[in-house]
């Protein structure tokens, strides 16, 4: 299974480049093909927090509720393990907070690839980052 980052999420609803194009095929793909994908519950709030203060409360709560339906993504709960996980990553690897959660959640749950924009999970060397 593969981590999706909240950044994929953010891109495809408002990166009007090649970068949201390439995330809206990474996850047209994904559905189309039937493939079991997962992401924190935290990723929801990055989601709307993002898109509101760039675009505003209207698109934010669309974008939010898109993210919801989206069919075959698991959403892993913050749990005391991935917090305490969290914590190991935070000082093996210098990661911020929300970046540790988003790859302590990828490692507890056997996912070998994060697709990502952010080279900050490039350190971790429990995950490979593929970049959409």
């Amino acid at each position: 299974m593969i981590y999706l980052d909240t950044n994929i999420f953010v891109y495809s609803a408002i990166n009007k480049n090649e970068k949201g194009k390439e995330c809206i095929a990474l996850l047209t793909n994904l559905i189309e093909n039937n493939e079991t994908s997962c992401t924190s519950v935290l990723t929801w709030d990055e989601i709307v927090y993002t898109i509101w203060k760039k675009e505003g409360k209207e698109l934010a709560l669309e974008e939010g509720r898109k993210f919801l339906n989206l069919p075959n993504i698991i959403l892993i709960e913050a749990t005391n393990k991935v917090i305490f996980k969290s914590q190991e990553l935070i000082e093996n690897y210098s990661l911020k907070p929300r970046d540790a959660i988003h790859a302590a959640t990828a490692i507890l749950n056997k996912c070998k690839e994060i697709y990502s924009d952010d080279p900050d999970f490039d350190k971790v060397k429990e995950l490979k980052r593929i970049s959409p």
